[in-house]
């Protein structure tokens, strides 16, 4: 039996689908927290593994992570925003040599570009923005008026979410040392 080989420091591991065991870069930036491979499994099995045919939002992008497990499970079409130009030429990098033709990365201000996309493109919206810069309630905000009826927002906090937006309610939440993690779902 081969054990897979643990991630060096500077990356992290895709965990399911067919991009299974596939690595990521990680820039050595501050703020950048990749979400762990434990979140990361515990969230695509809250949603059920297969997302074929999803539209997908990983809004502040980072690693790509998120995105990424998001691609290897089938989502139709999956965007990456992120800001820095360091990080948008790593991802596409990524894209390119994992050959994930329905994922698209996008250089660009998360809370900017949310704000004015169109209400009701997605199935699921990843929030994973820095701890400490304050986004998640605005951001939260943004991404309640992109989901469609029945679907989910994702948001990583260093702290329990206490307030959501009316449109969203919470579905499942979890923890994994200082990172607290919440599933809402949109409508009843």
């Amino acid at each position: 039996m081969r054990v897979a080989a643990r991630p060096r420091p500077h990356e992290v591991r895709l965990i399911g689908g067919s991009l299974k065991r596939s690595r990521l870069p990680v820039a050595e930036l501050a703020g950048l927290r990749p979400t762990p491979d434990r979140v990361r499994e515990t969230l695509f099995n809250w949603l059920g593994q297969d997302l074929t045919g999803w539209r997908c939002l990983d809004a502040f992008a980072g690693s790509g992570a998120l995105g990424f497990e998001a691609a290897s499970r089938g989502a139709a079409q999956v965007l990456l925003l992120e800001r820095d130009a360091g990080l948008v030429r790593s991802l596409r990098q990524s894209q390119q040599r994992l050959n994930a033709s329905g994922l698209r990365v996008e250089a660009a201000d998360a809370m900017a570009w949310m704000v004015a996309c169109s209400p009701c493109s997605f199935e699921l919206v990843m929030l994973d923005p820095p701890f400490d810069a304050g986004l998640l309630p605005e951001a939260l905000t943004a991404a309640a008026a992109l989901v469609v009826e029945g679907g989910f927002v994702y948001a990583e906090a260093g702290q329990v979410l206490s307030t959501w937006p009316s449109r969203l309610r919470p579905w499942r939440q979890g923890r994994a040392g200082a990172v607290q993690f919440q599933l809402l779902r949109c409508g009843g």
